[in-house]
Protein backbone atom coordinates (compact mmCIF):
# COMPACT_ATOMS: atom_id res chain seq x y z
CA UNK A 1 0.00 0.00 0.00
CA UNK A 2 2.75 2.59 0.69
CA UNK A 3 4.23 1.79 -2.72
CA UNK A 4 0.98 2.33 -4.64
CA UNK A 5 -0.07 5.39 -2.63
CA UNK A 6 3.18 7.08 -3.63
CA UNK A 7 3.17 5.90 -7.24
CA UNK A 8 -0.35 7.10 -8.05
CA UNK A 9 0.41 10.56 -6.70
CA UNK A 10 -1.85 10.53 -3.63
CA UNK A 11 1.12 11.53 -1.48
CA UNK A 12 3.23 14.51 -2.56
CA UNK A 13 6.91 14.82 -1.69
CA UNK A 14 8.18 17.36 0.81
CA UNK A 15 8.77 20.70 -0.92
CA UNK A 16 12.25 22.16 -0.46
CA UNK A 17 13.86 25.39 -1.48
CA UNK A 18 17.23 25.89 -3.14
CA UNK A 19 20.25 28.14 -3.50
CA UNK A 20 20.51 29.99 -6.81
CA UNK A 21 24.18 29.09 -7.21
CA UNK A 22 23.74 25.41 -6.30
CA UNK A 23 25.56 23.57 -9.10
CA UNK A 24 24.37 20.15 -7.89
CA UNK A 25 20.82 20.83 -9.19
CA UNK A 26 21.82 22.69 -12.35
CA UNK A 27 22.28 19.75 -14.72
CA UNK A 28 20.26 19.47 -17.95
CA UNK A 29 16.99 17.58 -18.11
CA UNK A 30 17.35 14.51 -20.34
CA UNK A 31 14.03 13.23 -21.66
CA UNK A 32 15.38 9.72 -22.25
CA UNK A 33 16.78 7.27 -19.73
CA UNK A 34 19.46 4.66 -20.33
CA UNK A 35 17.38 2.11 -18.41
CA UNK A 36 13.69 2.95 -18.18
CA UNK A 37 11.32 1.85 -15.43
CA UNK A 38 9.55 -0.65 -17.67
CA UNK A 39 12.81 -2.28 -18.78
CA UNK A 40 14.17 -2.42 -15.24
CA UNK A 41 11.08 -3.98 -13.70
CA UNK A 42 10.30 -6.41 -16.51
CA UNK A 43 13.87 -7.66 -16.90
CA UNK A 44 14.52 -7.87 -13.16
CA UNK A 45 11.35 -9.81 -12.42
CA UNK A 46 11.48 -12.00 -15.53
CA UNK A 47 15.13 -13.04 -15.14
CA UNK A 48 14.74 -13.86 -11.45
CA UNK A 49 11.40 -15.61 -11.86
CA UNK A 50 12.67 -17.70 -14.79
CA UNK A 51 15.83 -18.72 -12.93
CA UNK A 52 13.86 -19.60 -9.79
CA UNK A 53 11.30 -21.60 -11.80
CA UNK A 54 13.98 -23.67 -13.52
CA UNK A 55 15.94 -24.11 -10.31
CA UNK A 56 12.96 -25.19 -8.22
CA UNK A 57 11.71 -27.56 -10.91
CA UNK A 58 15.09 -29.31 -10.94
CA UNK A 59 15.34 -29.28 -7.15
CA UNK A 60 11.88 -30.76 -6.60
CA UNK A 61 12.34 -33.39 -9.32
CA UNK A 62 15.68 -34.75 -8.12
CA UNK A 63 15.50 -33.99 -4.39
CA UNK A 64 11.84 -34.36 -3.35
CA UNK A 65 10.89 -33.68 0.24
CA UNK A 66 7.67 -33.92 2.20
CA UNK A 67 5.46 -30.87 2.64
CA UNK A 68 2.68 -30.11 5.10
CA UNK A 69 1.09 -27.45 2.86
CA UNK A 70 -2.57 -27.56 1.89
CA UNK A 71 -1.53 -27.67 -1.77
CA UNK A 72 0.01 -31.07 -2.44
CA UNK A 73 1.70 -30.30 -5.75
CA UNK A 74 5.38 -29.97 -4.80
CA UNK A 75 6.19 -27.75 -7.80
CA UNK A 76 3.49 -25.24 -6.91
CA UNK A 77 4.60 -25.21 -3.28
CA UNK A 78 8.25 -24.65 -4.21
CA UNK A 79 7.45 -21.83 -6.63
CA UNK A 80 5.13 -20.19 -4.11
CA UNK A 81 7.86 -20.22 -1.47
CA UNK A 82 10.65 -18.78 -3.60
CA UNK A 83 8.89 -16.51 -6.10
CA UNK A 84 6.45 -15.40 -3.41
CA UNK A 85 9.35 -14.46 -1.15
CA UNK A 86 11.04 -12.60 -4.01
CA UNK A 87 7.93 -10.57 -4.85
CA UNK A 88 7.34 -9.84 -1.18
CA UNK A 89 10.85 -8.40 -1.00
CA UNK A 90 10.14 -6.28 -4.09
CA UNK A 91 7.18 -4.61 -2.41
CA UNK A 92 9.08 -4.12 0.85
CA UNK A 93 12.07 -2.57 -0.90
CA UNK A 94 10.04 -0.23 -3.10
CA UNK A 95 7.83 0.81 -0.18
CA UNK A 96 10.93 1.78 1.79
CA UNK A 97 12.27 3.63 -1.24
CA UNK A 98 9.09 5.61 -1.84
CA UNK A 99 8.73 6.43 1.84
CA UNK A 100 12.24 7.90 1.80
CA UNK A 101 11.56 9.84 -1.41
CA UNK A 102 8.41 11.43 -0.03
CA UNK A 103 9.83 12.12 3.42
CA UNK A 104 13.15 13.61 2.30
CA UNK A 105 12.10 15.30 -0.95
CA UNK A 106 15.65 15.90 -2.11
CA UNK A 107 15.92 17.87 -5.35
CA UNK A 108 17.22 16.00 -8.37
CA UNK A 109 20.32 17.11 -10.29
CA UNK A 110 18.06 18.41 -13.10
CA UNK A 111 15.70 20.31 -10.79
CA UNK A 112 16.38 23.82 -12.13
CA UNK A 113 16.02 22.63 -15.73
CA UNK A 114 12.69 20.95 -14.94
CA UNK A 115 11.30 23.76 -12.81
CA UNK A 116 12.85 26.79 -14.57
CA UNK A 117 12.08 29.33 -11.84
CA UNK A 118 11.94 33.00 -12.83
CA UNK A 119 15.20 34.28 -11.37
CA UNK A 120 14.25 37.90 -12.10
CA UNK A 121 11.63 37.65 -9.35
CA UNK A 122 13.93 35.90 -6.88
CA UNK A 123 16.22 37.56 -4.35
CA UNK A 124 19.19 35.24 -4.72
CA UNK A 125 21.26 37.43 -2.41
CA UNK A 126 19.01 36.33 0.45
CA UNK A 127 20.48 32.85 0.22
CA UNK A 128 18.03 29.97 0.59
CA UNK A 129 14.97 30.44 -1.65
CA UNK A 130 11.70 28.89 -0.48
CA UNK A 131 9.12 31.08 -2.22
CA UNK A 132 9.41 30.36 -5.94
CA UNK A 133 7.23 29.49 -8.90
CA UNK A 134 8.10 27.09 -11.72
CA UNK A 135 7.81 28.56 -15.21
CA UNK A 136 8.74 25.48 -17.20
CA UNK A 137 6.46 23.59 -19.53
CA UNK A 138 3.25 22.22 -17.96
CA UNK A 139 4.67 18.71 -18.04
CA UNK A 140 7.94 19.76 -16.41
CA UNK A 141 6.14 21.80 -13.78
CA UNK A 142 3.78 18.92 -13.03
CA UNK A 143 6.77 16.63 -12.84
CA UNK A 144 8.33 18.89 -10.23
CA UNK A 145 5.14 19.12 -8.17
CA UNK A 146 3.47 15.69 -8.15
CA UNK A 147 4.32 12.07 -7.56
CA UNK A 148 4.08 10.50 -11.03
CA UNK A 149 3.63 11.90 -14.52
CA UNK A 150 2.69 9.59 -17.39
CA UNK A 151 4.05 10.67 -20.78
CA UNK A 152 4.41 8.39 -23.77
CA UNK A 153 3.32 5.38 -21.70
CA UNK A 154 6.23 5.47 -19.28
CA UNK A 155 6.86 7.00 -15.88
CA UNK A 156 9.00 10.08 -15.37
CA UNK A 157 10.26 10.51 -11.79
CA UNK A 158 9.64 13.86 -10.13
CA UNK A 159 12.32 16.47 -9.61
CA UNK A 160 11.74 16.36 -5.85
CA UNK A 161 12.20 12.61 -5.33
CA UNK A 162 15.93 12.13 -5.62
CA UNK A 163 16.81 10.39 -2.34
CA UNK A 164 17.28 7.56 -2.75
CA UNK A 165 17.46 5.81 -6.11
CA UNK A 166 14.63 3.37 -6.74
CA UNK A 167 16.39 2.06 -9.85
CA UNK A 168 19.52 1.25 -7.87
CA UNK A 169 17.64 -0.36 -4.98
CA UNK A 170 15.45 -2.55 -7.19
CA UNK A 171 18.30 -3.58 -9.49
CA UNK A 172 20.52 -4.53 -6.56
CA UNK A 173 17.70 -6.35 -4.76
CA UNK A 174 16.68 -8.48 -7.74
CA UNK A 175 20.25 -9.32 -8.78
CA UNK A 176 21.47 -9.94 -5.23
CA UNK A 177 18.50 -12.20 -4.54
CA UNK A 178 19.40 -14.18 -7.64
CA UNK A 179 23.03 -14.34 -6.48
CA UNK A 180 21.91 -15.86 -3.18
CA UNK A 181 19.58 -18.25 -4.98
CA UNK A 182 22.36 -19.51 -7.24
CA UNK A 183 24.56 -19.99 -4.19
CA UNK A 184 21.90 -22.15 -2.56
CA UNK A 185 20.64 -24.13 -5.56
CA UNK A 186 23.40 -24.15 -8.20
CA UNK A 187 25.47 -26.80 -6.40
CA UNK A 188 26.74 -28.70 -9.43
CA UNK A 189 30.39 -29.56 -8.79
CA UNK A 190 31.41 -28.62 -12.31
CA UNK A 191 30.21 -25.04 -11.74
CA UNK A 192 32.97 -23.94 -9.40
CA UNK A 193 33.90 -21.13 -11.79
CA UNK A 194 30.65 -20.80 -13.72
CA UNK A 195 28.57 -19.92 -10.66
CA UNK A 196 30.81 -17.09 -9.38
CA UNK A 197 31.12 -15.79 -12.94
CA UNK A 198 27.35 -15.55 -13.32
CA UNK A 199 27.05 -13.98 -9.87
CA UNK A 200 29.69 -11.40 -10.76
CA UNK A 201 27.87 -10.49 -13.99
CA UNK A 202 24.60 -10.06 -12.09
CA UNK A 203 26.19 -7.72 -9.58
CA UNK A 204 27.81 -5.72 -12.38
CA UNK A 205 24.41 -5.30 -14.03
CA UNK A 206 23.01 -3.90 -10.79
CA UNK A 207 25.99 -1.57 -10.38
CA UNK A 208 25.71 -0.42 -14.00
CA UNK A 209 22.05 0.40 -13.50
CA UNK A 210 22.92 2.59 -10.54
CA UNK A 211 25.70 4.37 -12.42
CA UNK A 212 23.38 5.21 -15.32
CA UNK A 213 21.19 7.13 -12.89
CA UNK A 214 24.14 9.43 -12.23
CA UNK A 215 25.08 9.83 -15.90
CA UNK A 216 21.42 10.53 -16.77
CA UNK A 217 21.35 13.30 -14.11
CA UNK A 218 18.47 11.58 -12.32
CA UNK A 219 20.24 11.05 -9.00
CA UNK A 220 23.17 12.25 -6.96
CA UNK A 221 25.97 9.72 -6.28
CA UNK A 222 24.90 9.41 -2.62
CA UNK A 223 21.34 8.56 -3.74
CA UNK A 224 22.66 5.67 -5.80
CA UNK A 225 25.00 4.45 -3.04
CA UNK A 226 22.19 4.31 -0.48
CA UNK A 227 19.86 2.66 -3.00
CA UNK A 228 22.38 -0.09 -3.72
CA UNK A 229 22.95 -0.65 -0.01
CA UNK A 230 19.22 -0.85 0.73
CA UNK A 231 18.63 -3.31 -2.10
CA UNK A 232 21.44 -5.56 -0.88
CA UNK A 233 20.20 -5.52 2.73
CA UNK A 234 16.62 -6.35 1.76
CA UNK A 235 17.84 -9.17 -0.50
CA UNK A 236 19.92 -10.61 2.35
CA UNK A 237 16.98 -10.39 4.76
CA UNK A 238 14.53 -12.05 2.36
CA UNK A 239 16.96 -14.77 1.26
CA UNK A 240 18.02 -15.82 4.77
CA UNK A 241 14.99 -14.92 6.92
CA UNK A 242 11.93 -15.14 4.66
CA UNK A 243 12.79 -17.58 1.89
CA UNK A 244 13.46 -21.27 2.54
CA UNK A 245 16.35 -21.60 0.10
CA UNK A 246 18.96 -21.83 2.87
CA UNK A 247 16.93 -23.93 5.28
CA UNK A 248 18.73 -27.15 6.10
CA UNK A 249 15.70 -29.33 5.49
CA UNK A 250 15.47 -28.08 1.89
CA UNK A 251 19.11 -28.54 1.00
CA UNK A 252 19.81 -31.46 -1.34
CA UNK A 253 21.89 -34.18 0.17
CA UNK A 254 25.24 -34.81 -1.46
CA UNK A 255 25.31 -38.10 -3.33
CA UNK A 256 28.55 -40.11 -3.09
CA UNK A 257 30.21 -40.50 -6.47
CA UNK A 258 33.55 -42.06 -5.48
CA UNK A 259 34.92 -44.07 -2.60
CA UNK A 260 36.29 -40.81 -1.16
CA UNK A 261 32.72 -39.47 -0.91
CA UNK A 262 31.29 -42.54 0.81
CA UNK A 263 29.22 -41.97 3.97
CA UNK A 264 31.10 -41.89 7.24
CA UNK A 265 30.25 -43.99 10.24
CA UNK A 266 27.65 -41.47 11.44
CA UNK A 267 25.77 -41.63 8.14
CA UNK A 268 26.83 -38.22 6.78
CA UNK A 269 28.78 -37.44 3.64
CA UNK A 270 31.68 -35.03 3.47
CA UNK A 271 31.02 -32.90 0.36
Amino acid sequence: MPFFLCEVGLVSPVRHGFFCNDSSISYPLLHTETISDSVLISVGILITSLAVTLGESYHVHYFPHSSHSIVRNPYVVALYKEIGAFLFGCTVGQSLTNMAKMSVGRLRPHFLAACRPNFTHLNCSAGYIEDYHCTGSPSAEKEARFGVLIIELHFIPTAEKSFYSGHASFAMYSMMYLVFYLQARFTWRGARLLRPLVQFVLLMLALYTGLTRISDYRHHPSDVAVGLLQGALVAYWVAFRVSSMFHHKDRPRCLPTTILDSPSSDGHTDC
